[in-house]
C-alpha cells in the first residue's frame, strides 16, 4: 500500500508548541505516516505513487563522482560510472582481475612519437576540438571505467576516464595505489575512447590558478581509436609528469629570482 511521509518540525516558539497536541511535540521531528487511501485527504496527497528514496545511489551512480567527473567535462547521460582506485572496485564494476599487478609498461617508442599541443605537431586548436568531442563522446557511453592513482614512482595524481572494460583492469594495475579520498580532479586527466575510427593521441600542459589564486599546472592526455594502447597512454601520462614537473620547477626558479630581487 502506497503511503505518504510528512515530517512535521516542532517550532521554537513555547506559545506555538502549548497550541500542538502531546503527541507532536514528543520530539523535535515527529514523523506522520498516512495510507493515501484514506478517506479525508487532499487529492494532493492520495495521487502520490510509489515514495522514492533520494539520493538514488548504487553502484555506477554516485553523485559526489559524478560531479567530479562533471568539472572533467565529462557527464556520465547512462549513470554507470565507475570510481576504480582497487581491486575490489573492479569487481564492483563487473571487471576481471589484471593478469599482473602492478604492471610494467615500456612505453619509450610511443613516447617518441607522442605529440604535445601547442608545438609545431599539434596547435592548440585541433587539441581542444578532439578532447570536446572526446569528451562528448564518453558522455553517452554505456559504462565509464575511470581508473585513479599516481604515476609509478611519483605523487602526481592522476584520472583516467575510458569507455574501456579491457584496459581499465590494465591502467589500474599499472598505476600506483593512491591513499583513498573524496573524489576530486587530479593534476593529469586521461581521456580514453575505445572504438571510433578516428585515431587521435596527444597530451596538453596547461597553467591554471587554484581557488586561492596561486598558479599550478594541469594536463590532458587524449587517446582514440578503435583499440587503443596502454603503452600511448602511459606515453602521455609520463610526458605529462615531466611537463608538470619542468613548470613547477620554473615558477620556483622566478620565485625565488623575484625574492633576491625585492
Amino acid at each position: 500500500m502506497s503511503r505518504a511521509v510528512f515530517v512535521l518540525a516542532q517550532r521554537s516558539a513555547s506559545s506555538s508548541s502549548r497550541a500542538l497536541p502531546s503527541s507532536f511535540i514528543a520530539s523535535s521531528h515527529t514523523v506522520r505516516l498516512f495510507a493515501t487511501e484514506s478517506p479525508g485527504l487532499p487529492e494532493s496527497v492520495t495521487r502520490i505513487g510509489k515514495a522514492s528514496v533520494f539520493p538514488n545511489e548504487y553502484p555506477g551512480q554516485n553523485y559526489s563522482f559524478n560531479w567530479s567527473l562533471n568539472a572533467d567535462g565529462v557527464t556520465p547521460l547512462k549513470k554507470s560510472a565507475f570510481r576504480i582506485t582497487k581491486p575490489l572496485d573492479l569487481k564492483v564494476a563487473g571487471l576481471e582481475q589484471a593478469k599482473t599487478s602492478p604492471l610494467k609498461v615500456n612505453a619509450a617508442a610511443a613516447r617518441g612519437v607522442l605529440p604535445e599541443a601547442g608545438s609545431d605537431d599539434l596547435s592548440f586548436d585541433t587539441f581542444d576540438e578532439v578532447t570536446q568531442r572526446t569528451k562528448d563522446l564518453l558522455s553517452l557511453s554505456d559504462h565509464l571505467y575511470c581508473p585513479e592513482g599516481h604515476v609509478p614512482g611519483t605523487r602526481i595524481g592522476v584520472r583516467v576516464i575510458c569507455n574501456s572494460a579491457k584496459l581499465a583492469p590494465n591502467l589500474l594495475a599499472y598505476l600506483e595505489r593512491a591513499p583513498r579520498r573524496e573524489p576530486q580532479n587530479q593534476p593529469i586527466t586521461a581521456y580514453v575512447l575505445e572504438g571510433t575510427e578516428e585515431d587521435f593521441s596527444a597530451y596538453a600542459i596547461e597553467e591554471v590558478e587554484d581557488q586561492q589564486g596561486v598558479a599550478k599546472s594541469v594536463a590532458a592526455v587524449v587517446v582514440v581509436g578503435k583499440n587503443p594502447k596502454i603503452q600511448t597512454i602511459v606515453a602521455g601520462l609520463e610526458l605529462s609528469v615531466e611537463g608538470l614537473l619542468a613548470d613547477e620547477e620554473e615558477r620556483k626558479k622566478k620565485a625565488e629570482e623575484e625574492a633576491a630581487a625585492e
